[in-house]
């Protein structure tokens, strides 16, 4: 019997290769290579996956290995024997020891902006 609100979990021996998008938290313990959005949920890497992808999500959980990089309109918590290599942006990170990151931080309010459109010059010339 299902529970109804327990996470999606893409299991250890599933590999993706494209674009995942959903609106319910999501587990990763596979492979995953390409994109993650979640928007409104939280995702969580499992100890066991090797993510090779640029992840969008609430909050984001790494407890396995990420290449790519991870933005959150909430917080990133990095624990203990993780691996991630790639930028990080986020309202809010936490680092336990012995976790391995390599890349920029910014942890800035411009995650919740919406990018300003590029200006176009306009000819007026007929």
């Amino acid at each position: 019997m299902a529970i109804e609100n327990a996470p999606a979990r893409i299991g250890k021996t599933v590999i993706i290769r494209g674009e995942v998008k959903g609106s319910e938290d999501l587990i990763v313990d596979g492979r995953v290579e390409g994109t993650v959005t979640l928007s409104e949920s939280r995702l969580t890497i499992g100890p066991t996956a090797n993510v090779a992808a640029n992840l969008s999500a609430k909050d984001i959980l790494v407890l396995g290995q990420v290449q790519g990089n991870l933005v959150a309109s909430g917080r990133v918590e990095l624990r203990a024997n993780c691996l991630v290599e790639g930028d990080i942006c986020a309202l809010r990170l936490a680092v336990e020891d012995n976790a391995v990151f390599r890349g920029k931080v910014d942890l800035t309010q411009a995650v919740t902006k919406t990018p300003e459109p590029a200006i176009t010059p306009v000819d007026d010339a007929i």
